[in-house]
């Protein structure tokens, strides 16, 4: 199929990323946190780490679930076919929006991960300045918003999430997306695998299995982040403890940032499929 000029540049775009992608080279530092990490979690006995990797597995499923599920969710897919009928008066559903040109999905998906950062940051923000029970629930609301962002992304590219397909494509996404980038190479590749590999795109038959050890960092540094807000809240400007507000505000930004725009090239990925384009 012939690419438009649009299309052509966003697609030397995701292969330059592609390149980017599997060139990082981790720091020193980022070596011996790997070595560490590696080593105090196989201290763990193996069935301890089976059964803890899927519990997470089981909440990232439900959570899935009830945000794709939910009356907020159903809205936002509303918005999204409206905002979709602006361009193609005639869409009915969420597959429809695979009509509308790389210019006009950009834009709607654009405002999802507009809209989600600034969730992100007013959450940090409200982390960082209130007390123990909003700084407790950062990390739930943190992963509800990111993965909500991630299906809102799908559903502006055309893709309902509602098939076993569609669901794990949408679990995995995010949960590469939260890895380090060191790691990222190597999930971009599995996801891409899993794309060659599917008959129908409707039942899934890759792994299923979504966190492991390498997911856990990104949960870490949350900690880490909650620990310097604890810190820092005490110290205020003006009545405000600005310091800690700045720290979680700027923290979730940049995580919600790395989330969408990993998302959204993931998704660019799927519009090239679905047009039939080879070599990602």
């Amino acid at each position: 199929m012939q690419l438009t000029e649009r299309e052509k540049k966003v697609l030397n775009e995701l292969k330059d990323w592609e390149t980017a992608l599997g060139g990082y080279d981790p720091n020193d530092f980022e070596l011996v946190y790997d070595r560490y990490l590696d080593r105090s979690f196989s201290l763990l006995p193996q069935d301890v780490q089976d059964r803890f990797f899927s519990m997470m597995d089981d909440w990232l499923f439900h959570l899935h679930a009830l945000i794709q599920g939910s009356q907020l969710q159903l809205d936002a897919r509303e918005r999204i076919l409206a905002a979709g009928r602006v361009f193609q008066p005639k869409l009915e559903n969420v597959e429809g929006m695979r009509e509308l040109s790389i210019e006009q999905i950009e834009y709607i998906a654009g405002q999802q991960t507009a809209r989600h950062r600034l969730y992100s940051f007013v959450q940090g923000g409200m982390a960082g300045s209130g007390g123990n029970l909003v700084l407790g629930v950062d990390i739930p609301a943190m992963a509800v918003i990111n993965l909500r962002a991630v299906q809102l992304i799908a559903m502006s590219y055309g893709f309902e999430v509602n098939t076993p397909f569609e669901m794990m494509s949408a679990l995995k996404a995010f949960h590469v997306a939260m890895m380090p980038k060191r790691m990222q190479a190597a999930g971009w590749e599995e996801l891409m695998n899993d794309l060659q590999q599917a008959e129908d795109y409707y039942f899934y038959e890759g792994k299923d299995e979504l966190t492991n050890i390498t997911w856990l960092e990104q949960p870490l540094r949350q900690m880490f982040k909650g620990i310097a807000i604890m810190i820092f809240r005490k110290k205020r400007l003006s009545g405000l403890p600005l310091i800690s507000m700045g720290i979680g505000a700027g923290a979730n930004y940049q995580l919600t940032r790395k989330v969408t725009d990993f998302a959204q090239r993931y998704y660019e990925a799927r519009y090239f499929f679905n047009k039939g384009v080879d070599g990602l």
